[in-house]
């Protein structure tokens, strides 16, 4: 795809965005007056609208939580009713902000999903999606695990040394090679386009697997990195502002923990990626060993306010909110309070490098958190042993896979419309015991409305299940809210677009986070219609500008 770069286009009453291509091979290129040369994008996973605006002027009128971001924000577009799209979990999250797209044209529904047109594996993953040399092409249709399972030691922050492609799934049209994230991504990125013309990219995130953003043609991203939160906690003495070496949590970084364990720890984690941001501001690599230029698009996520609004933490405490107005308990306050002091730091170093006026900051979510009222909890069936997930009781036509957090996604054995109309009445005469009293079953035509129907698209679930508000499916007791799903608390979050030359405004319109996308290139002088998902589904640049 080739990028068509615009001969100028103006943003507000001040910004002008022109081409840039050439500027970018040179660093001390940058900085044609009033024009955008970069763009930093920033996730704060589970952070929602009502977060942003609460912490903003302080819960119940006091003193603001978010300083940072308040700061942002006098010189940025708010908009109250920006929604991710569905399901709303981090891998179709961040696919659809870096492409523009949904599930129903980039074939991404969630971390773990299924692929009718796809072999297994040539090992069984350490989760258990059976693998074999012989299953391709001799078996198509698998379960699809671009969690931590494909890395090559999860257990290490390194992930081992990355992907070991044996436990990919493999493409029996392809001679059986095995499919990486980027390549199962069926549109290109705006990392592709921007590297396209001429620019460097970085990203840093959670897990192996979301070098899905380098594109299909796997060459978007000049500096990925991505430490494994799932790993073994170890010390971090590279860390600095934080006491993490050795970690503040001993208790919970054993070999049976993950970073998202502790309050207190995850933020060691989170700080160790948000120094590779402050490296790349500096011009250099994420380690800050290697000299390169300052990314023309770059960014990351953070994980520490998703883990304060729903751990919770043997003998240090419960995470989430206190009321239904999104009061936030201790934990999540200090976690956002965490984050905001993180980005502050990253709005000094673009300010010491000279650099801040021609950056825009778009800060977001790859989804939100339900529920945020905390009367609402309702865990199947930990909270209630009479209760099941709709996989249990579904005994006609049992699922080939079943992927249940606040939401139930069902691929059937057999989708034959018959067939899932059957499934269907099980599962409505089962309503009280699957949390379904005010939720929703999306199939057939409704489903249809949403995505690919299953029986064109190899990875369309079969049957999507939206319960209750509140109900998330899981037999522990660790959390209190989860997310995936279809509700409000799910998919509302918070989004900032941000430069020194915007006048501040607030967008009350009904927008959704892929539209992030074509902003971004919007903002860079490059051509949205670059992106292939922006053109399949007409997606818009965000409004206001």
């Amino acid at each position: 795809m080739k990028s068509k770069l615009l001969a100028s286009a103006s943003i507000g009453a001040m910004l002008f965005i022109s081409p840039i291509g050439g500027a970018f091979a040179d660093d001390e290129a940058f900085g044609h007056d009033g024009r955008v040369d970069r763009v930093l994008l920033i996730s704060i996973d589970g952070m929602h609208a009502l977060d942003f605006a609460n912490c903003a002027k302080g819960a119940d009128q006091g003193q603001s939580y978010c300083p940072n971001l308040a700061e942002l924000a006098e010189t940025g577009l708010i908009y109250t009713e920006a929604a991710v799209q569905r399901p709303s979990d981090s891998f179709p999250g961040l696919t659809g902000l870096v492409t523009g797209a949904s599930p129903r044209t980039t074939g991404a529904f969630y971390d773990v999903s299924y692929d009718r047109a796809l072999s297994p594996p040539a090992v069984t993953t350490p989760y258990g999606i059976v693998g074999g040399p012989t299953l391709c092409p001799s078996v198509v249709g698998t379960q699809i695990g671009f969690d931590e399972e494909i890395d090559v030691d999860y257990t290490k922050l390194d992930a081992g040394g990355g992907i070991n492609p044996a436990y990919l799934p493999r493409d029996p049209a392809n001679g059986c090679a095995p499919v990486y994230p980027h390549q199962f991504i069926r549109v290109n990125t705006i990392f592709e386009v921007v590297r396209q013309a001429g620019g460097y990219t970085a990203w840093s995130d959670k897990h192996q697997s979301y070098e899905l953003v380098k594109g299909a043609s796997g060459a978007g991203v000049n500096d990925f990195w991505s430490p494994e939160i799932n790993s073994i906690p170890v010390a971090l003495p590279q860390v600095k502002g934080l006491a993490c070496s050795p970690l503040p949590d001993l208790a919970k970084a054993t070999s049976s923990n993950a970073w998202t364990d502790s309050f207190a720890n995850i933020q060691c984690y989170d700080r160790l990626k948000a120094e590779a941001i402050i490296n790349e501001i500096d011009g250099r690599d994420h380690s800050g060993q290697a000299r390169r230029p300052t990314p023309n698009l770059f960014g990351m996520n953070f994980q520490s306010v998703s883990v304060g609004q729903k751990l919770v933490e043997a003998s240090v405490g419960t995470g989430g909110y206190l009321d239904a107005k999104g009061t936030p308990g201790a934990a999540l306050k200090g976690q956002i309070e965490f984050v905001d002091a993180a980005i502050g730091d990253m709005v000094r170093a673009l300010k010491e490098r000279r650099l801040f006026e021609k950056t825009a900051i778009i800060i977001t979510a790859k989804h939100g958190q339900s529920p945020i009222d905390p009367a609402r909890v309702l865990r199947i069936p930990h909270d209630n042993n009479n209760l099941q997930p709709p996989s249990a009781v579904l005994t006609v036509n049992a699922p080939v896979q079943a992927l249940e957090d606040d939401v139930s996604l069902l691929w059937l054995a057999n989708h034959a419309e018959t067939a899932v109309e059957a499934a269907v009445s099980q599962l409505q005469a089962n309503a009280a015991t699957i949390g379904l009293d005010h939720g929703e079953i999306f199939y057939g035509p409704s489903l249809g409305l949403l995505f690919n129907v299953s029986a064109k698209d190899s990875r369309t679930p079969d049957i999507i299940v939206a319960p209750d508000v509140g109900v998330t499916y899981t037999g522990g007791g660790k959390k209190i809210a989860e997310h995936g799903g279809f509700a409000q608390d799910d998919r509302n979050v918070m989004l900032l677009v941000s430069n020194p030359s915007f006048e501040p405004k607030r967008i009350y319109a009904p927008v959704q986070t892929t539209q992030v996308a074509p902003t971004v290139l919007r903002l860079l002088g490059l051509d949205p219609n670059a992106l292939q998902g922006v053109k399949a589904e007409g997606t818009e640049v965000l409004p206001g500008f």
